[in-house]
Order: C-alpha cells, then sequence, then structure tokens
C-alpha cells in the first residue's frame, strides 16, 4: 500500500486540507496515522479512486487551457493511458501496441489476414529523408528534417479519419527511426520500434535487459496529457493541420531545455561525474550559480514520478556497478540529503542513454519517438471536433 500525506492528498483532490479532514470526519476518507503518531497518512489508491469518482479538482491556473479530453488522466505519481497505468503497460506490451491503444485500437495488428505490415516505413520517404540531412545534426534535429520530408512525400497526408491518422501514425513513427543515421550494424534493420531505435542511437549491440528499459522508456513517454508540446499539436490539429505538420509543431516544442530537452543536461551532468564522491560538488556549484539541476522537480508530480523511477530501477537492474549508474545514485543521494525536489523521467532517461553508451543527446530522440504517438492521439480528438482551438489575451498594453 502505498501511503501520501495529507498535503498531497489534498492537492490531488484539488481541495483544502480542511475539506479534507472533513472527509474523514463523513467517513469518505479513511485516515491512517504514521510511526510518530501525529502525521495524517492516507491510502493514494484511496484517494485516486475518490478523484475518479468525480470530486473536484483543484481549479485551472490563470496561465492553463482546459481541454476535455478522454486519452490519459495524470494521476498522483503516474499517468493512465485511457484507464490503464502506464507504468503497467511498460511492463506488459511493446510500445507499438500501447500506440495503437492510444490511437484507439488503431490501426490494423500486423499479420493480420490481408493486412500489410501496419508498422513498415515508406522506402521512398525513407531515402529521400536520408538524402536531405545535411549532417551534423542532433538526432531531435534531424527528426525535424526527417519529418518535414516524409510529410511532402507521403500523398495520404491529408487523410483524417481516425483508421487514417493511425495508419500514418505508424508508418511515420517508423519512418523517423529508420531514416536516423545508422550507428549500429544494420543486424537490428526490420526488428520492432526499439530494436531499430537502438541501432540508429548506440553503436554497440543491445543487451536485452537495457533493450527492454529502451522500450519501456518509449511507452512511459508516450503521452503525458496537455504538457507544453501536446498543447501546441492539438492547436495545429484544431487548424486541420495534417498528421506531419502536428508532430513537426511538437518536435519544435520539445526542442526546450524545459521540455524534452531535459534529459540532454541531465546526461551531461552524469558524464562529467567520473567519481561518485564529486556528485556533491556538482551539485553544489549548479545551485551557488542559480541554475536547476536537471532531471529534478516536475511541474505535475510534487511527490515524485514513478515512470522516472520505474525506469531508474530498470536501468540498474541491467547494469549494476556501471560508473553511470553509481554517477545516478550519487546524485539522488545529495539531492536527498538537500532536500530537493525528487528525480523525474528525464534523469532516468539520461542513466539509460548514458549507461548504454548512447551517442549525445539521444534522450531527445527517444522522447520524440515516444511521443509522437501521444501527438497523433491528441491530433485525433481534434479532428474530430469543429471548432479551432482559440484563446484570448488578457490585453495589458498602453
Amino acid at each position: 500500500m502505498e501511503l501520501i500525506d495529507a498535503a498531497a492528498a489534498a492537492e490531488r483532490l484539488g481541495i483544502k486540507q480542511a475539506t479534507l479532514y472533513a472527509y474523514v470526519s463523513r467517513g469518505v476518507l479513511r485516515r491512517r496515522h504514521g510511526e510518530d503518531g501525529r502525521r495524517s497518512l492516507f491510502d493514494a489508491a484511496e484517494v485516486e479512486e475518490l478523484a475518479r469518482k468525480g470530486r473536484p479538482r483543484r481549479p485551472p491556473g490563470a496561465s492553463e487551457l482546459v481541454i476535455e479530453s478522454r486519452i490519459t488522466r495524470l494521476g498522483a505519481d503516474r499517468p493512465y493511458y485511457r484507464g490503464r497505468d502506464a507504468i503497467e503497460l511498460a511492463r506488459e506490451e511493446s510500445f507499438e501496441t500501447v500506440a495503437e491503444w492510444l490511437w484507439g485500437g488503431l490501426p490494423p495488428l500486423p499479420g493480420e489476414p490481408g493486412q500489410p505490415d501496419a508498422w513498415a516505413s515508406d522506402p521512398d520517404g525513407v531515402a529521400a529523408a536520408r538524402r536531405a540531412l545535411p549532417g551534423g545534426l542532433s538526432p531531435l534535429e534531424n527528426l525535424q528534417v526527417i519529418t518535414t520530408v516524409l510529410g511532402a512525400t507521403d500523398t495520404l497526408r491529408f487523410h483524417l479519419d481516425p483508421a487514417s491518422v493511425a495508419a500514418t501514425g505508424a508508418r511515420l513513427i517508423s519512418g523517423l527511426v529508420d531514416a536516423l543515421p545508422q550507428a549500429a550494424p544494420a543486424t537490428l534493420a526490420g526488428g520492432t520500434v526499439a530494436e531499430r531505435l537502438w541501432s540508429r542511437l548506440c553503436p554497440a549491440e543491445p543487451e536485452p535487459a537495457l533493450l527492454k528499459a529502451l522500450e519501456t522508456a518509449l511507452v512511459l513517454l508516450a503521452d503525458h496529457e496537455l504538457a507544453a508540446s501536446t498543447l501546441a499539436a492539438r492547436v495545429a490539429a484544431s487548424a486541420k493541420a495534417d498528421p506531419y505538420a502536428v508532430v513537426l509543431t511538437g518536435l519544435g516544442v520539445l526542442s526546450g531545455p524545459l521540455h524534452g530537452g531535459a534529459s540532454y543536461g541531465a546526461e551531461r551532468l552524469l558524464n562529467e561525474i567520473q567519481d561518485p564522491a564529486q556528485a556533491s560538488r556538482l551539485i553544489a556549484d549548479r545551485l551557488r550559480r542559480g541554475e536547476r539541476i536537471p532531471g529534478y522537480g516536475h511541474t505535475v508530480y510534487k511527490h515524485g514520478d514513478a515512470r522516472g523511477e520505474a525506469l531508474l530501477a530498470l536501468v540498474e537492474a541491467a547494469a549494476p556497478g556501471h560508473p553511470r549508474v553509481e554517477a545516478a545514485l550519487a546524485v539522488r543521494k545529495e539531492t536527498v540529503r538537500r532536500r530537493l525536489p525528487a528525480a523525474n523521467i528525464d534523469f532516468a532517461l539520461a542513466a539509460l542513454t548514458t549507461v548504454a553508451g548512447m551517442i549525445p543527446a539521444a534522450g531527445e530522440a527517444i522522447f520524440a519517438v515516444a511521443r509522437t504517438a501521444g501527438w497523433l492521439a491528441h491530433a485525433m480528438e481534434e479532428y474530430g471536433r469543429r471548432t479551432l482551438l482559440r484563446p484570448r489575451a488578457v490585453y495589458t498594453g498602453p
């Protein structure tokens, strides 16, 4: 049983702590006591169930736009994809299956009678995209070029019905991966999305446990409600921009250091630590300069990101004693000692890419390929509506 304190329970329900204790007195919630006998604790699952029954959430903040969606719900420490725990999905399902779940069960699974491989890329589009890559770009910058070229060569991109968008999504994600420059021998070409992506980001052959960690990362990053890039993608889709334009919009926002680029900062931090004893000084230096610790803290999960914990545990189990694992554990220990915010999935993603020996900024590409599935799920919702997302500004000028 996972127990959370009164502040976390009240925040999840969108109520004041006084209202929380009123729930206790009315028998709506059961309170438990901490070891000291004074601290009030609550069953996280019971709080989640109460939230699902329609108890009031906190009202939107001044900078928040509320959009109804049936895709992802954010729990106390993790997302739920169409009602299913994302961490459990990552344990049990492939990235392709989860993407199809986000898209409402489409496209047809590979191997069905009369159906081609739904997750095959378009050879002509991939060849054109490879020719267009100028060289010297980061993986995320390569993906932006690839998306543009794949869109320009896909004559089916303007079909916006759900089945067509889902089929385009599978073809697009496969094309994004297959068009990336090869980092490892091409023996994995034609495999799963995770296998093919590994060969584009890592020069070494994959160890099964680390390949599973990569697949887990893809699932856990596939969607996260209305993150900044997803909101931008939805705005594009509400204007009926085609799926490639939607993904290109998302990629532009994702590149920011406060979003998908956060793992690159964490990656550089881990690579700086040659000895775990250095972690304390490096963190102190960053704090002294007024910098954030990359991969720590989250705007939604104030008490810890379970996605990051699950992914980091897989990486640690796959490579016990690895220098980058030891560096990650040293950073986590130091942040706990300083009572800094908890690690998030960006930090765990950086641990994966550095332990695996992937090319620089590989985490950004993993994030982008994964989130493409979510962007297109949200685009499908917008394509089914007739209204344009058009926020209004509060004018404060002369």
